[in-house]
């Protein structure tokens, strides 16, 4: 920090008045003299950019502050949709920009870093959506913007554990759609073992601070602040390790009625590292309790943990904390890289084969079939599974070899492994060394556009250019790829640029859809799962959405297909299997439909449900190419049809005109359509579409991989 408290890179003041979002920012002058330069909102996950011109109103002897300006009318479009924007400093020479040439070496980006200040108390209403704009400070401190759904704002700036058994806080909270102070405010507390809501009366807190820097003419931020207490001594008589969440409730009077709002769960703002954790021992009837205040590591939430103290266990829980810091720390991360690296240098372990299955989450798929025929046919190989510790129990109590995903022992067994099979990308940062052949068995036929064949990437954590470019070169390490029809080999061959053994050969996973379809083992297979046998099965298999997502990795998907009315009209003959994609995150809560349908998103391998199933309802998801083989009817439940084919990821053929079953937007069309297939079971694409995707499907995929990748 400059004497006159200029700070480079960082905003000085961040307003959003009326319509306009004005940016105050420090920047060293030098850097930015003979450059181009614009302010610009960067959306997360996809390439849009709103700019912004800048002008600087101050400067000293090394630094200058600059200001810029952006309409959110004028670009409400893009703004007033659920999104995340970055902001940044954009800076390129100006003698470098050509009417063909836009993009040069010499752009740069910089992350314009957070003041620390209550940014949220920034926003705009987009009314007619129902959605608000607002600033905050990201976990790595810089400055974004969010456009959420319209709710209350609400942080915890201040909590103080005593040595006692109280906490102190303070904060601030209101309702961007009340003009009117609330009436009350008041502290919600809940846990995550039982139902019990706490809740205490909070303190107006004035906040004359929050007035003078984001109030003005057009909010009251004075009665927003409020401060309490929270006695732990009712907290401390539960055996069990127990965490409480932190909710601000408002009350207002409309009407002559009392009004109530909650806000989402508190986050904990404070920038003072010495208040980022605390601790306390109490002692109680019930003995000695440990109390840990802390924020969270990923999202800020403010937790509360009680829970009993044991002074071995917790020496151990702090060596063990210092060892996972140690592991997951950057030097750590190199030093592991490394390793692997001289390991791969050596011979390779003959005939050792690592298997993975969707990041090591599942025991299933292609890698699970060639697993199975390798096991059962050629017991010489040594097999193993790479496996990550969270879904371990997916693996337990099967035979088999597992090395838990980037222990120690997984390092040497990854790194001299004659062979890899896993049926979707590893970790781009693992080099594949000299003497491995890595087979990828892909996870599907493409309907869907891929890799190199997308026109827009909607994911979490990357954007179209990044998505492409990692994709491909984690593609340039596969020396095998698995086909399961000609028309999926030039798709793969494009979008993965991939020039090397292509292996035409159907799908290995699919074997067990031809030597398994019989009657005797379907219902072995029902009486397994506690399934009625006396009523049909709808599997209900839908895909993920790109652009539906809470964060990276972690995906959201509404359920659009009404049960109830499902379960209404087609209880007494059927039953609901739901299989949702492994990359939703959400649990859903079937508790109304007990009896009717059935929630299989956690079952690891799809094709006992294909066996037991009578009907598919899916959408784009690939696993109806898949369930074609058993000849049995499809409907496709497509109520976005017009979003996803346009906007998200396109589709290789003319799916509305091809595809085997008919297209329903609907509940009560799948019920229509789900009535029609008791008399037609197969409309008439399905032979046209067998022919096309189904053809090398006849129980022996796996034996001709084994063949032509181990035995050859």
């Amino acid at each position: 920090m400059s004497e006159s408290g200029y700070v480079h890179k960082q905003a000085h003041k961040v307003i959003i008045d009326n319509d306009q979002l004005s940016v105050k920012f420090c920047f060293k002058h030098e850097l930015l003299e003979a450059k181009q330069t614009s302010l610009v909102l960067i959306q997360r996950g996809s390439e849009n950019v709103i700019e912004g011109s800048i002008k600087q109103i101050d400067i000293n002897e090394d630094f200058g502050i600059y200001e810029s300006a952006i309409s959110l009318t004028e670009n409400k479009e893009e703004l007033i949709k659920t999104s995340t924007w970055d902001l940044y400093l954009l800076v390129k020479d100006e003698d470098t920009e050509t009417e063909t040439d836009t993009e040069t070496d010499t752009e740069k980006k910089f992350r314009i870093k957070s003041n620390k200040a209550a940014l949220e108390l920034n926003y705009y209403m987009f009314a007619e959506a129902g959605t608000m704009f607002y600033a905050y400070t990201t976990n790595k401190g810089n400055v974004s913007f969010r456009t959420v759904q319209q709710r209350i704002i609400a942080n915890i700036e201040e909590a103080h554990l005593t040595n006692g058994s109280l906490v102190h806080i303070s904060g601030y909270g209101f309702n961007p759609q009340s003009q009117q102070a609330p009436v009350e405010k008041r502290l919600i507390i809940t846990n995550n073992i039982n139902e019990e809501v706490f809740n205490i009366s909070l303190e107006d807190n004035k906040r004359s601070d929050l007035q003078e820097m984001y109030g003005g003419n057009n909010h009251n931020y004075e009665t927003i602040g409020f401060e309490g207490k929270i006695d732990l001594s009712q907290y401390l008589f539960q055996s069990e390790a127990i965490f409480y969440r932190l909710y601000l409730e408002l009350s207002y009077e409309e009407n002559g009625e009392i009004v109530k709002v909650l806000s989402p769960r508190l986050k904990f703002i404070s920038f003072n590292p010495k208040y980022k954790r605390q601790k306390s021992i109490i002692s109680t009837v019930y003995g000695k309790k440990r109390v840990l205040l802390k924020s969270t590591a990923k999202n800020n939430y403010l937790s509360l943990k009680v829970a009993d103290y044991n002074a071995k266990q917790e020496l151990k829980s702090r060596i063990k904390g210092k060892l996972v810091r140690i592991k997951r720390s950057r030097k750590a991360k190199k030093l592991f890289k490394l390793a692997f690296k001289m390991l791969g240098m050596l011979p390779a372990s003959k005939k050792t084969v690592i298997f993975e299955s969707f990041l090591g989450k599942q025991y299933s798929d292609s890698p699970r079939a060639i697993y199975e025929y390798l096991k059962e046919n050629h017991p010489e190989y040594k097999l193993y599974w790479s496996v990550d510790k969270r879904f371990i129990q997916n693996f337990e109590n099967r035979g088999i070899n597992i090395t838990p995903r980037f222990s120690v022992k997984w390092l040497f067994r990854m790194a001299r492994a004659q062979y890899w099979v896993s049926n979707s990308r590893l970790p781009l940062w693992i080099p594949k060394p000299k003497n491995t052949t890595y087979l990828q068995t892909w996870h599907g036929t493409p309907l869907k556009r891929l890799a190199a064949d997308m026109d827009e990437v909607h994911m979490p954590g990357t954007n179209t250019k990044k998505y492409k470019r990692n994709f491909l070169k984690e593609a340039s390490n596969w020396d095998y790829l698995v086909s399961p029809n000609a028309y999926s080999s030039e798709i793969f061959a494009r979008a993965f640029d991939f020039d090397r053994k292509m292996i035409e050969s159907g799908y290995p996973r699919n074997d067990a859809l031809i030597n398994d379809n019989h009657v005797d083992n379907i219902t072995a297979i029902k009486e397994k799962f506690a399934l009625p046998l006396d009523k049909k099965i709808i599997l209900y298999a839908p895909t993920w959405r790109d652009d539906q997502f809470y964060g990276k990795g972690k995906y959201k998907f509404d359920l659009e297909l009404k049960l109830d009315q499902l379960k209404e009209e087609l209880g007494d003959d059927y039953i609901v299997i739901l299989r949702m994609h492994y990359l939703v995150a959400e649990n859903l809560d079937l508790t109304p439909y007990v009896g009717f349908a059935y929630d299989f998103s956690n079952y690891e391998d799809i094709r006992e449900l294909y066996l037991i199933s009578d009907l598919l309802i899916t959408d784009y998801s690939s696993v109806f190419f898949d369930y074609g083989n058993l000849r049995r009817p499809m409907i496709f439940y497509v109520y976005d049809i017009d979003t996803y084919r346009d906007k998200l990821r396109g589709f290789y053929f003319d799916f509305e005109q091809k595809a085997p079953g008919p297209l329903a937007k609907t509940t009560d069309e799948v019920i229509a359509y789900i009535r029609q297939a008791e008399k037609e079971p197969l409309n008439e694409q399905f032979e046209e579409f067998y022919n096309t995707f189904c053809y090398l499907e006849d129980g022996e995929a796996s034996k001709r991989v084994v063949e032509e990748v181990f035995l050859k």
